[in-house]
Formats: structure tokens, sequence, C-alpha cells
């Protein structure tokens, strides 16, 4: 199960099968039902998270509506953590919850910063991985504040078609900003034109 993780590393640095090992020795397997929560609000992010196979969300619960806000999708070979949570262990502010069942790699805390200094490369792989979250997460932002909800509906569907097909519309909606009648509306449009 751990030989995805090694080949994203390995498309970013170069490992030799020793490093390859002692890396795989740092990570163990972790199984989420569909429903469970991998994080909740309040709790410290204690591992790094990458899955393996299925599909969790991040989100939180808007204190005002008390809906849920999605704030990211994690599917195969993608990440799900809460990055400030877990860098400066302290408490988390949202949550992370399997929409399916998902297969992780997991990664303590402690255990990550032994793993760094065991293989200081490595250091380059995380630096690059969250260059493009920063990236990802400005354009986000841009996009938010600029484009009509057509607009970025049709940047989701180009950028994350995996994400399209395994998640269901309502929660696709949430991450939006729209509601699922829009989102329905916008699809009927899209599709005919």
């Amino acid at each position: 199960m751990k030989k995805p993780l090694i080949k994203s590393i390995s498309e970013h640095i170069e490992l030799n099968s020793e490093e390859q090992n002692l890396i795989e020795s740092f990570w163990t397997e972790k199984t989420l039902k569909k429903g469970e929560y991998l994080l909740r609000n309040g709790e410290i992010c204690r591992t790094d998270n990458f899955v393996v196979s299925g599909t969790l969300k991040a989100f939180y619960i808007n204190s005002k509506t008390g809906k849920e806000e999605i704030l990211y999708f994690a599917i195969e070979n993608w990440w799900a953590t809460d990055i400030d949570s877990f860098q400066k262990q302290k408490p988390s502010i949202y949550n992370i919850q399997a929409i399916e069942q998902t297969e992780l790699l997991q990664i303590r805390y402690d255990s990550f910063q032994e793993m760094l200094k065991q293989i200081p490369k490595l250091e380059r792989f995380f630096r690059i991985i969250l260059e493009k979250y920063l990236g990802s997460l400005q354009k986000r932002i841009i996009e938010d504040n600029v484009l009509d909800a057509e607009q970025r509906y049709a940047n989701f569907i180009e950028n994350y078609p995996k994400i399209t097909d395994k998640v269901p519309q309502y929660l696709i909606a949430s991450y939006l900003g729209i509601t699922a009648e829009f989102l329905s509306r916008i699809r009927k449009k899209y599709k005919s034109s």
C-alpha cells in the first residue's frame, strides 16, 4: 500500500532503494469507513495523511448559517491534513471526514520530523507539495472574488474531473459557495451549451 506514496515522492526527487525502505518504515496504514472522521474541529492534527484510495472532505460549520462549508476535497494521491494544526500541534479549526471508504498512509508529527532529519532531501519534496497547495489556494481565493458561479463551476470541472465524478453535487455546490439547486441549473445550462 505504500508504493503510491513512494511513486509520488519519486516524481519530484530521486530515491534509492534504501531511502525508499526508510521512508516506508515511518508511515502506517489506516482505513476510514464512509462517514468516519480523520480530524474534528478542536482536535490537534497528529498525522500528515496521504490518500491511497477513497475521498475525503475538509469542512467547517458556518456559525451564522449552521451549514457545512467545504474547504477542499482529497482523492487518491492527494494530501489531507490541517497543515497549521499539524505544524504547530495546536487545535484544528475544521473537520476532515471520509465521503467513501478511504485508505490512508499516515505519519505522526515526531516521526515526520525524524524522517526529514534522516532524509534531508525530503524537505524539497514537501516544499514542492506546499507550493502547489499555496498556488491552488491563491487561485481559489481570486476565483471566488472575481468569477461568477458558472465560471467557478467550469473551472472546477476542468481542473478536478476526478472529483466531479466521485463527490455528490451538493458538496460541490458547498465548495463553490452556491446552493445545490443553483448548481443544478448551472449544470443543465452547461450541458445544453
